[in-house]
């Protein structure tokens, strides 16, 4: 229990420093600066972790005024002041006489704190603050429950999730922050808690432990949570520039067991006019499992890989191959790579070994070899795993599907030193940045990773999907909420599995269901059919048909709108799926409407979550237009809507505009730049937006 830990008391004034000053506690030296306007850093110990880069802004160290009294320190910096207490160790983070934060104000019948403010125990941390009643906090990375994380405990440990279910997931980051102004996001590698309002420990408190050797704690203040995300990616990188083509769609199957399989889809998505750029072949489907992962083709296959590709790429399509970063023992390379010490290793010094679960995939999937682990944090290591992509690319590959990346294990040791538990969260990172780099040492265009696994800093290698969703209405909810919260983590690409990944029962999803999968994906950054089961359109019936077909024109129409989107996100930091929470943080009753979105600044979604097309959607102070009739709607507004299988609520916002592009197969028939051919007026154009003389406008009034 988080009352268990002795609480630091003694604050003494050793040093100044660039931007702050040194502290002296009963846990080591504490360091207080101002790391940029709006940001203030703690940092407690002697600070000897491996650097993985996760910080990428130097510190500005800008002019603080400290002053002292009573034991009591107050550190100034502009309008923002961080107050330091003793007795117990406290804080405050104010903004003039607004308090924005503080240390918890939890008390025992007894007298004093029933949970000390700040404490220690050996590598734990613990930190508690204050929460008043109702104020949320979000963030936390891709979680899959409430937006809202008020009364959860939320663990920032990548996992194999194996679904959408619960709270465990693939990508995780301990940056939380508040519609009240704050935010707070701990650096670190390590295992950390977040009880968030959780009541088992304390309703009124936000408690924090942190497994590492530093606590290092950075307090953030803004006005907006926009700002909040802006001042976030500041500290951590934005993402950069994505490929077009990447915003087109993407077609996959686990798995097509041949290229002939594989062709016969792709051949099948042009001969039926379905718009498509990318088609993927997944982790059984180019490998032979028994012995992957080498970068080899199953030679059985594919004899000829390079003139596949080619077949591949006369049907206009970009062609994406998977891959994982463990190398089975039965593979030639494993003795090779272990020689070199280039796998993670045991505390005997051995290869640490993988041990697949064999009931963890049930029949869904193929079972696993026992594999060695590769060990980015060697340079040598790195280099050869990154080089060793250059064949992929030789023969026409243009993009990689990274899955895995969780499975590092506590008894693991690396080459620097660090041992699983300190290497387990940061894996994924470093695992998709060396092939981000890869792709962009050997591919002509911006790179692109398509990954599963993450952390602090993975939106600088978009982009991520979100994992194995279960293919019903609660999977494909959970699978929004997901996307939601890793934008509102500071990572702005996101898509899920059109179809849903697996069923309960192993059929192909509902044709309901399908659709109005397919309807979100359209409706997202990205978009991507994948599933267990077959997820072609033609699959499904004529009437899915004709639905599917008009939606992928839709997304293709879109794409000028998307790319701009896209440019706002690598400057700003904001999601191209915006929660209600962050679009809207002054409306307390859009944020309860968790599964409705802002797609970019001028379209909000409202997907249809079951069956029989019921929705009810919540439309903010302004006016809305329906995207489909044109009607005019004065907000705020509850609406209840029976939505045909061919829509989905969709609502234009008031002095905003969507630029159209033409309908296309795929985006090689674009011309440089992204041509307009249409453009959507929701009211009154914005002042100051001019519009070529040659485009259709349509507006809405």
């Amino acid at each position: 229990m988080p009352t268990s830990l002795k609480a630091l008391n003694t604050l003494t004034l050793t040093a100044s420093l660039p931007g702050g000053v040194r502290f002296e506690t009963e846990a080591g030296p504490l360091e207080v600066t101002c790391y940029a306007p709006g940001i203030f850093r703690l940092r407690f110990g002697v600070d000897a972790r491996p650097d993985y880069d996760l910080l990428v802004a130097p510190p500005e160290a800008p002019e603080v005024i400290v002053t002292s009294d009573a034991g009591s320190y107050r550190l100034a910096c502009g309008d923002l002041v961080l107050e330091l207490l003793p007795d117990p160790l406290r804080l405050r983070l104010l903004r003039g006489d607004k308090v924005l934060l503080g240390s918890t104000e939890d008390g025992h019948i007894s007298g004093g704190w029933r949970l000390p403010p700040l404490a220690r125990a050996d590598d734990l941390w613990q930190i508690a603050l204050r929460l008043r009643s109702k104020e949320p906090a979000y963030g936390l990375g891709e979680k899959y429950g409430p937006l809202d994380r008020r009364g959860q405990l939320i663990e920032s440990w990548n996992e194999d999730a194996l679904g959408v279910n619960a709270e465990r997931s693939y990508k995780n980051c301990p940056f939380a922050w508040s519609t009240a102004g704050w935010g707070v996001f701990v650096h670190t590698t390590g295992r950390v808690q977040h009880g968030v309002g959780y009541p088992q420990w304390s309703h009124r408190s936000y408690v924090l432990r942190v497994e590492d050797a530093v606590l290092d704690l950075f307090l953030m203040a803004a006005e907006t949570p926009a700002a909040m995300l802006e001042r976030y990616t500041h500290l951590t990188g934005r993402a950069p520039r994505i490929p077009r083509w990447s915003l087109g769609v993407w077609l996959s199957r686990c798995y097509y067991k041949t290229g002939d399989e594989l062709l016969a889809a792709a051949r099948g998505m042009r001969e039926a006019h379905f718009p498509c750029d990318v088609i993927t072949l997944d982790g059984r489907a180019w490998l032979k499992v028994q012995t992957r992962f080498g970068f080899e083709w199953d030679d059985e296959r594919y004899p000829d890989p390079a003139a596949f590709v080619q077949q591949v790429k006369a049907l206009g399509y970009r062609l994406c191959v998977w891959e994982y970063p463990y190398i089975s023992i039965h593979n030639p390379l494993f003795d090779e790579l272990a020689e070199k010490g280039y796998l993670l290793r045991d505390a005997e010094g051995a290869p640490y070994l993988l041990q697949w679960d064999a009931g963890t995939f049930g029949t869904v999937l193929t079972p696993l070899p026992t594999s060695g682990i590769l060990d980015f944090t060697n340079p040598a290591a790195y280099a050869w795993y990154r080089d060793m992509h250059e064949r992929l690319f030789a023969v026409g590959v243009d993009v990689l599907k990274t899955d895995f990346g969780e499975q590092v294990g506590l008894e693991a040791v690396a080459f620097n030193g660090a041992t699983g538990d300190q290497l387990h969260n940061v894996y994924p990172l470093l695992y998709n940045r060396c092939v981000y780099e890869a792709t962009a040492r050997y591919h002509e265009g911006e790179p692109l990773v398509w990954g599963r696994s993450g952390w602090t800093g993975s939106q600088r290698y978009p982009m991520q999907w979100g994992g194995d969703s279960q293919g019903d209405w609660e999977g494909l909810a959970a699978s929004i909420r997901g996307g939601l919260s890793w934008g509102m983590s500071g990572v702005p690409f996101y898509t899920h599995d059109i179809g849903g990944f697996y069923d309960l029962h192993k059929c192909k999803p509902m044709p309901e269901h399908y659709i109005r999968s397919m309807q979100v994906g359209v409706l997202s950054s990205h978009t991507r059919f994948h599933g267990t089961t077959c997820r072609e359109p033609w699959e499904f019936g004529p009437e899915v048909e004709t639905i599917v077909r008009e939606w992928l024109e839709l997304r293709y129409r879109l794409i000028p709108y998307l790319e701009a989107c896209a440019e706002e996100a690598s400057r700003t930091g904001l999601p191209v799926m915006r929660a209600m929470p962050l679009a809207f943080p002054k409306d307390r009753v859009a944020w309860d409407f968790e599964e409705q979105y802002m797609l970019g600044p001028a379209l909000l979604v409202a997907p249809v979550l079951c069956e029989d097309g019921a929705v009810t959607l919540y439309l903010p102070a302004g006016v809305w237009y329906d995207f489909w009739t044109g009607e005019r709607i004065e907000g705020p507004a509850v609406l209840e809507r029976q939505m045909s299988l061919e829509q989905t609520p969709i609502y234009g916002r008031a002095g905003t505009y969507l630029p159209l592009g033409p309908v296309v197969q795929n985006t090689e028939e674009l011309p440089q730049p992204t041509p307009i051919e249409e453009v959507w007026v929701f009211g009154e154009l914005p002042a100051g937006t001019s519009l070529s003389d040659d485009v259709k406008i349509k507006q809405f009034v």
